[in-house]
């Protein structure tokens, strides 16, 4: 149902999209471009094929705002909200749905949960929107509406890691301004930590209660937030194209931008087209993992692929359970780890492969084109708005798969137990 109502969203959002007053220019949208777009609003990827302050009408942008936040938000999710607020009550298909798209194990607290999230929603998008509309306001003249728009846009944009901006250099105008880029990197980060942790955190501030969940999070996070921050001030520091032309404060804030940004949000205030191929490789795996669970980012999340690091330095030790955090790992959940991860690196290697068949470029840009659209990160390394219709398909369907996929999968794996009423003997196969 969650995989159907989305691919009816696309349809929707395209439709919109060619409308003729959405575009700026003469006619209508061409339709690979507002599919295109739209499949990259609603799954808050952010890549784009066209310039999209310059291509689309003020209608057209407001058009993919709102995708945005339904995309983020949740189709399922906002519809069962919506219900909710309406009836004050969930009746059980609505449960189920929402749960499942929202990572909730009790039923009984999903009505709870979903005005959670609507609360730090709204919070968390104001708050950044008010920021940015007084800075674009006070420290670049623009007018107080146009200020407010921007505000908002972006606001929005960075929350639900979409990625979309209303400026054709996207933040390489601001890489040295921290009023513009802190404010966009704490909304990106805080939407890729993952509703049931803000709201988990909001209701325990003791880390010695936080959850599993929370813990694994929360500390992915920060390790691999690091980590890119300093990858990419080693690999970049002294490159003229990127940071070697800013003074070092600017180094350290576009070095950290760039690190928040393979959370799945698609901003960026370097050019990626001019790094070096070990920082594309870096943010390639940065993009791989994406954020965390049940949140408005991609990839196969901190907490899985943490869990499967835990699972290794298990074997290699020679310990019996895999344990995190004073906790034993389910055998089930190690199971469901491996099997995202395993799914998300062969389609990423068959669809780089297919990538390269369909376009003349070199490996290291496709698998960075690739992921990215996997990741529904939206970074590109200026190899998405030449692309021909057949290579926009494929990543199309990544992006799709990417925003649906793992979390259907997941879920797929975590409801359907078949138990059986026997046990077949043992195996045993060399590995390794």
């Amino acid at each position: 149902m969650v995989t159907l109502l989305f691919a009816l969203g696309v349809v929707l959002g395209t439709a919109l999209l060619m409308l003729p007053m959405a575009r700026s220019g003469p006619g209508s949208a061409d339709f690979m471009v507002a599919f295109f777009t739209a499949t990259s609003a609603l799954c808050v990827t952010g890549l784009s094929t066209v310039d999209v302050p310059n291509y689309w009408s003020g209608f057209g942008e407001v058009a993919i705002l709102v995708m945005i936040q339904v995309g983020g938000f949740g189709i399922m999710t906002l519809a069962s909200l919506l219900g909710l607020l309406v009836s004050r009550r969930l009746g059980l298909g609505s449960r189920l749905n929402a749960a499942g798209e929202s990572n909730t194990v009790d039923l009984g607290e999903v009505g709870d949960i979903l005005l959670g999230i609507f609360r730090v929603t709204v919070v968390i998008e104001v708050a950044v929107a008010v920021l940015l509309g007084l800075r674009f306001w006070w420290g670049y003249d623009e007018p107080p509406l146009r200020a407010a728009y921007l505000g908002v846009f972006h606001a929005i944009s960075s929350f639900n890691n979409a990625g979309f901006a209303l400026f054709s250099d996207s933040l390489m105008g601001f890489a040295g301004d921290p009023w513009i880029c802190l404010p966009i990197n704490t909304a990106i980060i805080l939407g890729g930590i993952g509703f049931p942790v803000l709201i988990e955190l909001r209701r325990r501030m003791a880390p010695r209660l936080w959850s599993l969940h929370s813990k694994l999070t929360l500390t992915g996070t920060a390790v691999m937030l690091a980590a890119g921050f300093i990858g990419i001030a080693l690999f970049e520091w002294n490159n003229p194209a990127t940071l070697g032309a800013l003074d070092w404060p600017a180094k350290l804030l576009a070095s950290f931008t760039s690190s928040v940004q393979p959370r799945t949000a698609g901003f960026n205030s370097l050019d990626y087209a001019q790094m070096h191929e070990s920082s594309l490789f870096l943010t390639t795996i940065l993009m791989f993992i994406g954020g965390g669970s049940a949140s408005t980012a991609g990839g196969i999340k901190v907490s899985t692929f943490f869990l499967l690091l835990f699972v290794i330095l298990a074997e290699v030790r020679g310990e019996r359970d895999a344990e995190v955090a004073d906790r034993r790992l389910e055998a089930r959940v190690q199971r469901q780890a491996l099997a995202i991860a395993l799914l998300a690196v062969g389609l990423c290697v068959g669809s780089t492969l297919l990538f390269m068949v369909l376009e003349p470029i070199r490996l290291q840009l496709a698998l960075f084109e690739v992921v990215s659209a996997f990741g529904t990160v939206g970074l590109s390394a200026g190899v998405t708005p030449t692309l021909g219709v057949p290579a926009q398909l494929l990543l199309i369907f990544l992006m799709f798969t990417g925003r649906l996929g793992t979390v259907t999968l997941a879920s797929a794996l975590a409801l359907r137990q078949r138990p059986h009423r026997y046990r077949l003997p043992e195996g045993r196969p060399l590995i390794g």
